[in-house]
């Protein structure tokens, strides 16, 4: 496991990126480039990070991420960069 992409969707509310940087700073997991948006209401993030000296499987990752999100009311998801890469091939 090295790079991932992680992506974050949902309502904006105060302290998405805190808790998601939280969880990455506690698992070892190095952000490598982050872009965010707000549309209107509506909290957008795509992250790449390095995650090459991470404590936890990929599967165990992407749950905890995914419990992050449920506790603040977004939806993350990630994905390993080449199955991201593969996906949007042409």
């Amino acid at each position: 496991m090295s790079r991932i992409i992680i992506t974050v969707v949902g309502k904006d509310t105060v302290g998405i990126i805190a808790r998601v940087c939280t969880f990455l700073a506690e698992h070892n997991i190095n952000i490598l480039d982050i872009s965010q948006t707000i549309l209107q209401d509506f909290f957008n993030m795509i992250m790449i990070v390095d995650a090459g000296k991470c404590d936890m499987t990929f599967a165990e990752l992407s749950a905890g991420l995914k419990n992050v999100g449920e506790n603040i009311g977004v939806t993350i998801t990630c994905q390993k960069e080449e199955i991201f890469e593969m996906m949007h091939r042409i």
